[in-house]
């Protein structure tokens, strides 16, 4: 089979999850003639195919802080603007939510996209990296047409598992023995949603506990969260936990969504025979892919780490801000979570997102450089969108500049940034 050359974009961003589908919109925005790819066919990544909820929007705590802003801001509005959204209260400890419903998020993507022209290509997987004097020179894609060659002058590696940089070369932490765990999430209808949500968090932990020493029921987690949607009288879950897998691992993979459909039946189980509001509740969906919070983290020009994060340390080149906690899904049947001083959020440098000894490449979304605990802490959502602008505009600044990413001013970027309505700190 002959290969299919694509022309040469400016701008390739892999993966199209919060981090790549800001990072398309930005970089197009920016002048860059801009292709988006992703593997599923769907805009959205985790966002439209697991959650419904952005956390890090806010920092937790009583008087909440909003520290990212720009076109995540114009995302929300988008969902709003059709009903589709609404402010969730810090009920389990991430601080202020904002729940969407991801049927009407897919199109929203959709829109900001096209609307920005970005090309779009999706069922296209990654599966190799060209790479000359150290520089990407060309992304190989398997499609249902065979293979296609992509020709950037610079890459937003946004697959979550740091897919381009893995295959570039560029080195990145591998999943270790401390990986956080996996979820698959799930969704009730004909719930008694007042009823439900009438049983505090404490009390419904106390049930899962029960329940879990009674035998009756397999329970990992005795914990979890279960949060009202846009729609009356439907309910998400989010109560699974799958341990110790590395999701780069096709045959670890694999298990991991089969045990945590598993699971989800068995915590439906719980809720519809133990918990009021509940007892006609039927499950109509579980997430179509298993929600990955940690896989390849980069090592990039700089490494975020715990102690910066709870010091709320700022940095001459941080493109954005974040306040969440560690929030750590170990292997353990709870969640460690730390937080930082009320109201206080730290930068995440510029640095973060530029992987060492590879060119023509950026990195964004939960692959960025961090330590474990500090990625623990930036993973969410909203901060990958924020840095997801940062790299999108960094691609196509550093392309009109002909100059590499790592060579970028960024105050220049920062300044870019700011004009475009995003929190870059002070």
């Amino acid at each position: 089979m002959s290969k299919q050359v694509d022309a040469v974009v400016d701008v390739l961003v892999v993966g199209a999850g919060s981090a790549g589908s800001t990072a398309a919109i930005a970089a197009a925005r920016t002048g860059a003639r801009t292709l988006l790819v992703d593997r599923l066919g769907f805009l959205g990544g985790t966002s439209t195919a697991v959650l419904d909820t952005f956390y890090a929007f806010f920092t937790p705590g009583e008087r909440p802080r909003k520290v990212v802003a720009g076109i995540a801001d114009e995302v929300v509005a988008a969902l709003r603007a059709e009903d589709a959204a609404f402010k969730r209260p810090n009920t389990y400890g991430a601080g202020t939510g904002i729940t969407y419903d991801p049927e009407t998020l897919k199109r929203v993507w959709e829109a900001l996209v096209v609307e920005a022209e970005a090309e779009v290509l999706l069922h296209a997987f990654v599966h190799g990296v060209d790479v000359e004097e150290r520089r990407v020179a060309a992304v190989r894609l398997w499609t249902k047409g065979g293979e296609r060659v992509v020709r950037p002058r610079c890459v937003v590696d946004a697959s979550g598992d740091a897919d381009v940089c893995h295959l570039a070369g560029a080195p990145y932490e591998p999943p270790g023995a401390d990986v956080q765990s996996l979820s698959t999430v799930f969704r009730m209808a004909n719930v008694d949603v007042e009823r439900a949500e009438a049983v505090p968090k404490h009390e419904l932990w106390a049930l899962m506990r029960e329940a879990s020493a009674s035998g009756r029921y397999a329970l990992p987690r005795i914990e979890g969260s279960v949060h009202r949607t846009p729609h009356a009288g439907v309910m998400m879950a989010l109560m699974t936990r799958v341990r110790s897998v590395d999701a780069t691992d096709p045959e670890q993979l694999t298990r991991a969504e089969l045990e945590g459909r598993r699971q989800c039946h068995e915590y439906f189980r719980f809720l519809r025979e133990n918990v009021p509001g509940y007892e006609g509740a039927v499950l109509v969906s579980t997430s179509p892919a298993i929600g990955v919070r940690e896989s390849r983290r980069i090592l990039g020009e700089h490494v975020l780490t715990a102690d910066e994060i709870l010091s709320a340390a700022q940095f001459q080149d941080q493109i954005a801000l974040c306040g969440a906690p560690i929030e750590d899904h170990h292997a353990g049947a709870d969640t460690r979570w730390v937080y930082l001083a009320e109201g206080a959020a730290y930068g995440i440098p510029y640095r973060c997102l530029v992987p060492r000894e590879v060119d023509g490449l950026l990195a964004a979304g939960r692959c960025f450089s961090a330590t474990h605990d500090a990625h623990a802490s930036a993973r969410s959502m909203a901060t990958c969108m924020a840095m997801g602008q940062a790299a999108g505009t960094a691609a196509a600044l550093s392309v009109a500049a002909g100059a590499e990413p790592r060579a970028l001013d960024p105050t220049r970027l920062r300044t870019r940034l700011r004009e475009d309505g995003a929190d870059v700190g002070a």
